[in-house]
């Protein structure tokens, strides 16, 4: 047991105090109907780490993170002024994932320069989530509290772009969409150098289709995503460690599992409540 929580204990936390924000961004996600843009963040923060590890640096070196996240602003500018508001004969989810496609093909031409091109490619998809250390958690914590204090700071604002379809037709709100990508790029590109890319997408859109499946009001969905998101990390972290799986791949399956419950569950209270709705009439 002893060791068990010496070798888990930063992912453990890392599982724990990381997704929150994670779940929070996913709901706009969803409710966006741009499902996919997260995946294609997180491969545009992977492409800038590519490039620095093809140049030589390390991937925990500031130096690549500044890369990293200087090519997901650049992704986030993009996305903010092809966001359609109307029905367009080309959506933005086409656009996304044209982004995303480029990027990993990038990634992929980048890494076939590097002697360890197979492995390091590996670890952008699936990251490294067991080595995650005590510094990288509280770092990362610590800017993700920062943006989750501007997001409620400036939540009407924020919320309106999402669930409110006149608020993203409002002055200014090119602006605001802006800055909510790049508050969303901040996030993704520190949890990218952790978790890779596929656990990003995980983390931020089974949560919030869970979140989905169970409730309607917002701060309900945004409790259960974050258990689900616990849940999943947890559950994810002890199936690698008793079975010996890659840790980022099992918590992804297990949030798939995660995701399951949620859809069960959804349909017996669906199918209970319309029972009773029979018995009444």
């Amino acid at each position: 047991m002893n060791d068990a929580l010496l070798v888990m204990k930063w992912p453990l936390v890392a599982c724990l105090l990381l997704p929150g924000i994670l779940v929070y961004f996913g709901l706009h996600i969803v409710r966006r109907g741009i499902i996919f843009v997260d995946l294609a963040l997180a491969q545009v923060a992977a492409l800038g780490m590519c490039l620095c590890l093809m140049l030589g640096h390390d991937p925990h070196d500031f130096h690549t993170y500044l890369w990293s996240l200087g090519f997901t602003l650049i992704g986030a500018l993009i996305f903010t002024f092809t966001r359609t508001r109307e029905n367009h004969r080309v959506p933005q989810e086409a656009l996304i994932g044209i982004v995303y496609v480029v990027a990993a093909a990038a990634a992929i031409l980048l890494l076939s320069k590097s002697t360890a091109g197979n492995e390091e490619l590996k670890n952008t998809l699936v990251g490294d989530v067991l080595n995650v250390s005590q510094s990288q958690v509280w770092q990362t914590f610590a800017l993700f509290a920062v943006i989750a204090v501007i997001h409620l700071l400036f939540r009407k604002r924020f919320l309106a772009l999402t669930f409110d379809a006149a608020g993203s037709t409002k002055p200014r709100a090119r602006w605001w969409d802006f800055l909510f990508y790049a508050t969303f790029g901040l996030v993704v590109t520190s949890f990218v150098q952790i978790g890779g890319v596929l656990l990003v997408f995980s983390y931020l859109v089974v949560p919030a289709v869970c979140a989905n499946l169970l409730a309607t009001s917002l701060g309900t969905m945004l409790a259960i995503g974050i258990a689900a998101a616990m849940l999943g990390g947890v559950g994810g972290l002890v199936a690698s460690y008793q079975f010996d799986l890659p840790t980022g791949a099992a918590i992804v399956c297990t949030l798939g599992l995660v995701l399951i419950i949620a859809a069960v569950a959804a349909k017996f209270r669906s199918s209970r409540s319309h029972t009773e709705s029979e018995k009444a009439v």
